[in-house]
């Protein structure tokens, strides 16, 4: 029995049909490994650079230095070991690696308002397919995989780790989480999310936040920032696209979750602009504060695939 097979059969077997557009399966995270191949190498934009061609997303400690080799033709003279030229008398270049272990952080977030889509899969489901990718791309470079779940009423940390179990563990945290109702009035855990995050991160660990960025005030901002100036940091916005673009209809529409049901009245076009404005607004500032601090910022819809979508965060071209 493989590995896949081995945590898969810890899952039930009867599984209703649609539930896995609901609520994280771990079937369904598992088998994302395969398709995290394809994703471009945390580095790969830092060898790029070296080699002109192109500006890295990603800053930091991705490249170690590996030896020095006397210098050949077409080496880039960047990378010229001058030390070892002047003691040798001859032109030397420096050979680089990419950095192994490093800390991968993924924070999750699983509040109430992240089960809800009407395309698609959940949000919640959505960010667990992202961390998924995320968390298989680490163990298949060889880096430590940890992170952050959280919802409206719990908080989960785990300390990075290596391995296919590191992986397993944050999956089973993912799937564990039960959403509950919303959080009270004046209690915000995005910001005690990333107020711990920010406390458990080390120097030089990536850092990648999956949410649907509502509630993300200036307390956030701030904590994203401190984490930046010395850690790569993502952001990676799910949303669906009834949050995008409100219906224009002539009549009340009723929305449920099955318990509870919400009443939503006519829309004409002044009322679709407006609400477009200000998802737009929201995503634009959030875009700008995370450029203005050089975080990666990217967002994906609950309808589509979440793969293309990190290729082009990462720079892949």
């Amino acid at each position: 029995m493989g590995f896949r097979d081995k945590f898969a059969a810890t899952a039930p077997a009867d599984t209703p049909a649609g539930l896995e557009r609901i609520v994280p399966q771990l079937g369904d995270l598992l088998a994302q490994n395969q398709r995290a191949s394809a994703l471009p190498s945390w580095t790969r934009a830092i060898r790029a650079r070296q080699r002109g061609d192109y500006r890295a997303p990603l800053k930091g400690r991705g490249m170690e230095y590996a030896e020095s080799r006397p210098y050949q033709a077409g080496d880039d003279i960047r990378a010229i070991d001058w030390r070892l030229t002047a003691r040798s008398g001859k032109p030397h270049t420096k050979l680089f690696r990419e950095e192994r272990e490093r800390p991968v952080y993924v924070c999750v977030d699983a509040r109430a308002g992240m089960s809800f889509a009407t395309r698609g899969v959940f949000k919640r489901v959505l960010a667990a397919r992202v961390a998924a990718l995320l968390a298989w791309h680490a163990v298949q470079g060889g880096d430590r995989i940890g992170g952050v779940v959280f919802s409206d009423t719990t908080h989960t940390e785990l300390e990075p780790e290596r391995g296919n179990l590191a992986a397993v563990r944050l999956f089973k945290a993912l799937i564990a989480v039960e959403p509950g109702s919303a959080a009270p009035n004046g209690h915000r855990p995005a910001a005690a999310a990333l107020r711990r995050l920010r406390r458990l991160v080390k120097p030089g660990s990536l850092v990648f936040v999956v949410s649907d960025g509502r509630d993300f005030n200036a307390e956030c901002l701030t904590d994203l920032a401190a984490m930046a100036r010395h850690n790569d940091v993502g952001v990676i916005v799910v949303y669906d696209e009834f949050e995008r673009t409100l219906p224009l209809v002539n009549h009340a529409l009723k929305l449920t979750n099955g318990h509870a049901e919400l009443a939503l009245p006519a829309t004409d076009a002044a009322t679709q602009t407006a609400y477009a404005a200000r998802f737009t607004a929201r995503q634009t500032g959030l875009a700008k504060a995370c450029r203005d601090h050089h975080i990666l910022f990217t967002s994906v819809a609950t309808a589509a695939d979440p793969l293309p979508v990190l290729q082009r965060f990462f720079g892949a071209r």
